[in-house]
């Protein structure tokens, strides 16, 4: 008897290769567990998988009125955990979808754990989960890794819209195929004797094992486009097949006759160039390593192939841990080795050739620097305090040393360049040179009455500054608060540097009137917190300047009349002296200084 182990056995003519490994019905899914070759592509989708849907995930129905429109179904089992993905490669003129479900029927699949519906206006030549292999982070055709575990099986629909398409392939990724290179995926889903789908470089060696217990004979057969044909000759267990094909095998047994079918995909295997060795400076960036792909291609398409840099042989080889194309480089002298692979089929490489890569310093500065000119100053230096006899040094001034003088407010740029092979490692450094005021304490404004005052300094200038009373700390705030009456000393100090102003003060407290009628309420004005000040003089007058009383600690107060007579109600003003820290006897400052007699 026969057994059939391929589905779509009896196609013969040219569909034979094109629907071999394509099954638009979900129920009749290819099974999979390695990479599948590049097929002939889809065409129509069978019976509507979706039963009418409106959607499944990101899919919508199409103007098939059904979701798909020209599909292929295929299954895999997982048999190891860890991060899955998968890149399904296409001609960048075409437009593919595809929807991943977590499921063991067609009956049952849910909603897709994976989707992707972006039309490819980018022209991308990538869809998939995962990570994009031609190294393009921005890309909208990308969702993010699975993470699986062993004994999930999934069905991976993929959508053409268009009715011409040239097909695609599929190739897994992810850490779980470092980890278990091997047996990530279970391939005992493929009930096929010749295996799974084969896609392999031109120059690499392949073996189909048709190996049966009781085998009596094999006859192997091609089919290149007409129908499958006799290989005359071949009928050993294994068969080296040396061009794309469906082929078969017929397996006479002492019990039965069994028909395995599969396909063989061969591509061209890539050629890496001769690269030529580069020089680059040191820098934030990096070195893009992607101006070295021209090299590496040659006169290859780039659209088909891609190009991959390495820090060892084995890395390249092995396809991981391929750098960054934006790569930070460090100084010295590195060997970037290159792989250059095959969209189809990523493990088409050739990874035959490396190139220096040597980074030299690039100058070291200081940071960008806002430097300031102050009133009593005639000019500033700026620039790098020390000399690297390895650099050029050049202003935008002229000047070709490392610091110049400057005297006048502006922006000076200083570049630095150090050069091997005629390769040029610049860096820039600017200073900000402003003009700024001394700083000029204008006011300072006491409260008029009490013990515990607010001292405010009051400044005409615009500029950053900070204030300080007595020994206290300089702070933001020209307002201080709680001051007890006495002598005291307030600064003003410029933030950029250029100097520090001080008054010496008195804080007192006085009535702004008084009524001396004999009521027993403010009958006398005096000057709180005089006993504070050191040999205080308080000399009252009127408003023509005609000195009327003195007062000082022993006499404090002053009833409003000279030589016995009463005063008429007005305005008098008053002055206070004390000796001050020096032994000078100094007029108080800031003082509002007048009142009010009422009668």
């Amino acid at each position: 008897m026969y057994r059939h182990v391929l589905f779509f056995l009896f196609f013969s003519t040219v569909q034979a290769i094109v629907w071999g490994q394509v099954s638009p019905e979900c129920t009749n899914a290819i099974p999979i567990c390695y990479n599948t070759p590049v097929n002939g592509g889809t065409n129509g989708y069978g019976s509507d998988d979706f039963n009418g849907a409106a959607s499944s995930g990101c899919l919508e129905q199409t103007n098939t009125g059904a979701i798909e429109s020209n599909s292929a179904w295929y299954r895999f089992r997982t048999n190891a955990s860890g991060q899955l993905g998968f890149n399904i490669g296409h001609d960048a003129s075409e437009d593919w979808d595809f929807a991943l479900y977590q499921a063991n029927d067609c009956n049952s699949l849910g909603e897709p754990v994976r989707c992707n519906f972006f039309d490819n206006r980018d022209e991308n030549t990538f869809i998939g989960v995962g990570e994009d292999p031609s190294g393009d982070t921005d890309t909208l055709q990308y969702t993010d890794w699975l993470m699986v575990q062993p004994g999930q099986d999934y069905y991976l629909l993929i959508n053409n819209f268009s009715d011409a398409n040239s097909g695609f392939s599929i190739q897994f990724s992810g850490e779980i195929f470092n980890t278990n290179p091997y047996d990530a995926l279970d391939c005992s889903i493929v009930n096929n004797l010749l295996g799974p789908p084969v896609a392999a470089c031109s120059n690499e060696t392949v073996l189909l094992d048709a190996t049966t217990i009781n085998a009596l004979s094999y006859v192997w057969y091609q089919d290149i486009g007409n129908g499958y044909q006799e290989i005359i000759g071949e009928t050993d267990a294994m068969f080296q097949p040396i061009q794309s094909a469906m082929y078969r095998v017929l397996v006479i047994t002492t019990d039965e006759q069994i028909i395995s079918e599969v396909q063989v995909a061969f591509l061209p295997p890539p050629t890496t160039n001769v690269i030529a060795d580069e020089i680059t400076c040191e820098n934030e960036i990096g070195f893009d390593l992607s101006v070295k792909d021209v090299e590496a291609l040659g006169g290859q398409d780039p659209s088909n192939y891609i190009v991959g840099y390495y820090l060892s042989q084995l890395d390249a080889e092995m396809g991981i841990n391929e750098l960054s194309k934006q790569y930070v480089t460090a100084q010295g002298v590195q060997t970037i080795y290159v792989r250059v692979s095959s969209i189809q089929n990523l493990n088409c490489f050739d990874a035959s050739e490396r190139f220096e890569l040597n980074t030299i310093a690039s100058p070291i500065l200081g940071e960008n620097q806002e430097r300031y000119l102050c009133d009593d100053l005639m000019s500033i230096t700026i620039g790098e305090t020390i000399l690297n006899d390895n650099y050029q040094y050049l202003w935008d001034t002229g000047e070709t040393t490392p610091n110049i003088t400057v005297s006048e407010p502006a922006t000076y740029v200083l570049t630095a360049t150090t050069s091997l092979d005629n390769v040029f490692c610049v860096r820039t450094r600017t200073f900000t040179v402003i003009r700024t005021q001394l700083p000029e304490i204008s006011d300072v404004q006491v409260g008029e009455y009490g013990f515990s005052n607010t001292v405010t300094v009051v400044t005409n200038l615009d500029g950053d500054f900070e204030y300080r009373i007595d020994d206290g700390e300089f702070q933001s705030s020209a307002i201080f608060e709680g001051i007890l009456p006495g002598n005291h000393t307030v600064y003003m100090r410029d933030l950029s540097g250029c100097g520090v102003d001080g008054e010496e003060i008195a804080v007192i407290g006085y009535l702004p009137y008084f009524s001396p009628n004999g009521d027993g309420i403010n009958d006398y004005w005096h000057i709180m917190g005089i006993e504070h000040l050191n040999e205080p003089i308080v000399s009252i007058f009127d408003r023509y300047g005609k000195p009327l009383h003195v007062l000082n600690k022993d006499n404090p107060d002053w009833n409003g009349t000279q030589n016995g007579e009463q005063l008429p109600g007005s305005d008098y003003w008053f002055q206070l002296s004390f000796i001050d820290g020096n032994g000078n006897r100094v007029k108080a400052k800031f003082l509002k200084n007048h009142f009010s007699l009422r009668r």
